[in-house]
């Protein structure tokens, strides 16, 4: 029994209900084992009911002593999400931050298992069959489909319906760059894919359509009527998911996606300057030969007993470069086991929650936003948790001057070919009205 809300107390029945599942009468009951006067003498002075997202912030501000933390609304591909304490917690175990690549089944049962249940989360996730570990990031995740794509198909021909991460655009370029791939943009409208565009640009040379769910604007696309286009090409689709965005949007894999690639980090990984990151990678049953990197499958041993192994490896897969399906050999396993965390801590109910309050949130900010004078919401499409803002000075200029009062307000559209009034906004579910509200009322003053 999960109360309604990761992030808001039990009530006091889901607290009773709670605690019988577990044998458990009172609260006092589950802390019984620790000793009464270390109870006693640990009493901390707080107010009842906290979330623990809210018992974090207040001892940062007490430990601040009044020096503020800055204020963000960045995204633009990494996130300011709630991680559970418990993600530090177990991945900092001794037995999983030194985890090399699970090569000898016999004394990595542990750590297969774990990557096991992160590749099944994965499916879930994007509705899809098959899934892997060891991908290094979104970017990365996203030039393994392409060449996926390219293998299968035989064909050299990348279409890109929408707007995709530039970023991910320059990994893929450039790790693609001798393989004479051309790479076709197709005109966008109201920031959006059109599909009857999309169809026009596939073709018989098509390996792929590309297209980003919710897009890099932060815009919710069309993925069922772009699979459509490409199906009837012989294309496959590639789907570049945001996997919060999955808790309220439908999974790619039942639109008629081929391959759904992301970004990880949102799942419990600390946004830490950029990095780490989380590659996700999951494909249709058929295509699964052609997976990079490693792929922990269960099995039965001689006894009976369950069992996990890495399955579909060849040695070339880390030795033989030349031979490989693809040449990423590192154990990204510490990450996936933070979002194999994660996901489970919140289960489905919770990650729609999450996915509902981000979605809230940053309609809550547009709205305001958008009814100051001299700014504007640049597209009218639906979106999720992120959005463009014309602003009446230059981005740059916007932020210098909020960030003198500790407030991070978006990214700079011009760092990535945009207008030079253009911001982009993000807002997780971290964000309190009190936060957007700050925010509101900065772009107000400082014009």
């Amino acid at each position: 029994m999960a109360a309604s809300h990761p992030y808001i107390p039990a009530t006091d029945d889901e607290l009773t209900q709670m605690l019988g599942a577990i044998g458990m009468r009172s609260f006092d009951d589950l802390l019984a084992a620790v000793p009464r006067d270390i109870r006693e003498g640990s009493r901390l002075d707080l107010p009842p009911r906290l979330t623990e997202e809210q018992v974090v912030r207040l001892f940062q501000g007490k430990a601040a002593r009044g020096h503020a933390d800055m204020l963000h609304f960045l995204g633009a591909g990494v996130y300011d999400h709630v991680a559970p304490a418990a993600v530090d917690a177990i991945i900092q175990r001794s037995e999983f931050c030194t985890a090399y690549t699970p090569y000898q089944a016999e004394v990595s049962q542990g750590t297969l298992q774990a990557i096991y249940e992160f590749q099944t989360l994965v499916c879930e996730l994007y509705g899809m069959e098959v899934a892997n570990a060891s991908v290094y990031d979104g970017a990365s995740a996203l030039t393994e489909a392409a060449l996926l794509a390219r293998a299968q198909t035989g064909r050299s021909r990348i279409v890109f319906a929408g707007p995709v991460h530039p970023y991910y655009r320059r990994v893929l370029e450039s790790c693609t760059a001798g393989l004479d791939i051309e790479f076709v943009d197709v005109q966008v409208a109201d920031g959006g894919a059109e599909p009857r565009v999309v169809g026009a640009q596939v073709d018989s040379a098509t390996a792929c359509v590309v297209v980003q769910q919710p897009n890099f604007y932060g815009i919710v696309e069309d993925v069922a009527a772009v699979a459509d286009r490409a199906r009837a090409a012989g294309a496959l689709l590639v789907v570049v998911a945001d996997p919060i965005a999955m808790g309220i949007l439908e999974a790619p894999g039942r639109q008629g996606a081929d391959v759904v690639v992301g970004e990880g980090q949102s799942l419990g990984i600390s946004p830490s300057f950029g990095g780490p990151a989380l590659g996700l990678f999951a494909t249709r049953d058929e295509l699964k030969r052609r997976l990079p990197g490693r792929l922990v499958g269960r099995t039965v041993e001689g006894r009976g007993q369950q069992a996990f192994v890495l399955t579909l490896q060849t040695r070339e897969q880390h030795i033989r470069r030349e031979k490989a399906t693809s040449n990423i050999c590192t154990n990204e396993s510490l990450m996936a086991l933070a979002a194999t965390v994660y996901l489970s801590l919140l289960g489905p109910q919770g990650l729609r929650a999450v996915a509902e309050t981000c979605a809230q949130n940053a309609h809550y900010a547009a709205e305001q936003i958008a009814a100051l004078k001299g700014y504007r919401l640049v597209y009218g499409r639906p979106f999720f948790q992120e959005f463009v803002v014309e602003c009446p000075l230059p981005a740059r200029e916007a932020i210098l001057r909020l960030m003198a009062r500790r407030i991070l307000p978006g990214v700079d559209m011009a760092e990535f070919g945009g207008p030079a009034n253009q911001l982009m906004v993000a807002v997780t579910e971290r964000r309190t009205k009190a936060d957007i509200d700050a925010l509101v009322t900065g772009l107000d003053t400082i014009i």
